[in-house]
């Protein structure tokens, strides 16, 4: 009887609880009316519908840009003496205009492989040796990479952000 009793009261007192916050943080009907922190009232001598065009102004606004993440990391290989010291991880996302995403996912093989390349070519110049990190290393890297997206996909590539970056070292 005592197993079958506690759980029943610990579910009518999670129940009650629940009810009770929904009704202390519910605003009441006096504060559905109260004009919101940022004035919602209109002041003397202002019309509704001057509210109404300065909102639809606002809604015209250019929306913030998107960014469409590349499926998978690249692997990079840092050479040194002719053997793969170490690799290089590293995840990618690209900054298009909004609505764009789709023509980022759409032509994903090809920027793919012009990354792939400036990586390549970064990290056989000595891109990912020592403080790979530097700011100005990374600038470097990051311009390369828009300029190569700009290549395939013209002003449709706004930027492109390193998201993530690993070096691994390799046994041996």
């Amino acid at each position: 009887m005592k197993k079958l009793l506690l759980p029943l009261l610990l579910a009518l007192l999670g129940t009650g609880g629940g009810v009770g916050a929904a009704m202390f943080l519910f605003p009441s009907a006096a504060e559905e009316e109260a004009p919101g922190p940022c004035g919602d009232v209109p002041a003397e001598g202002h019309e509704p519908e001057a509210a109404l065009e300065e909102a639809e102004t606002v809604a015209d606004a250019p929306t913030t840009n998107e960014y469409a993440k590349m499926n998978n990391q690249f692997v990079i290989p840092v050479v040194r003496n002719g053997n793969a010291d170490s690799m290089m991880l590293l995840s990618l996302s690209i900054e298009v205009p909004p609505g764009q995403q789709s023509v980022i996912f759409a032509h994903e093989p090809r920027l793919r492989d012009v990354f792939l390349q400036v990586l390549f070519d970064h990290s056989n110049t000595g891109g990912f040796d020592g403080n790979f990190t530097e700011a100005a290393t990374m600038r470097n890297l990051r311009d390369a990479l828009r300029a190569a997206g700009r290549a395939v996909l013209g002003e449709v590539v706004i930027d492109v952000l390193v998201t993530d970056i690993v070096r691994q070292r390799l046994q041996g």
